[in-house]
């Protein structure tokens, strides 16, 4: 008995030669904005490292078209700190997990400062900081 073929080899459960889509026509992957924006505010939290306990996690807008994702990260920021810095921290990871995670390129993260935190020493005066 010899195996039936559809000119590929490819049979169905039944074994019968089954038809091969060409990669073009098979459809697609879509992955929800939302997914990514999960995705780039857990990337968010990874680069800012400990918050104070008041901070609220960071979150994320995104738009994606077709396959790039353009991301507004909000967060809130323990401060004094390098807020330059932070804030580069966060689109670096960013970009990197959501490529490396969904295969999107980022060409833009927008980054926005939702409020910051002075750290409370314990004795200090309360009152404006010089």
């Amino acid at each position: 008995m010899t195996p039936m073929s559809g000119g590929d080899g490819a049979v169905d459960e039944r074994g019968r030669p089954s038809a091969v889509v060409p990669p073009g026509e098979r459809g697609a992957t879509r992955i929800a904005d939302r997914v990514v924006a999960k995705i780039a505010a857990q990337a968010a939290r990874e680069a800012v490292g400990p918050l104070p306990p008041e901070a609220a996690p960071p979150h994320a807008n995104v738009v994606v078209h077709h396959n790039t994702a353009r991301v507004r990260v909000h967060l809130e920021l323990g401060y004094p700190c390098d807020i330059g810095d932070r804030c580069f921290q966060v689109r670096r990871q960013v970009v990197q997990r959501v490529r490396a995670l969904v295969g999107m390129e980022v060409p833009e993260v927008a980054v926005q400062v939702e409020r910051l935190h002075p750290a409370q020493s314990h004795g200090a005066a309360q009152g404006r900081t010089r």
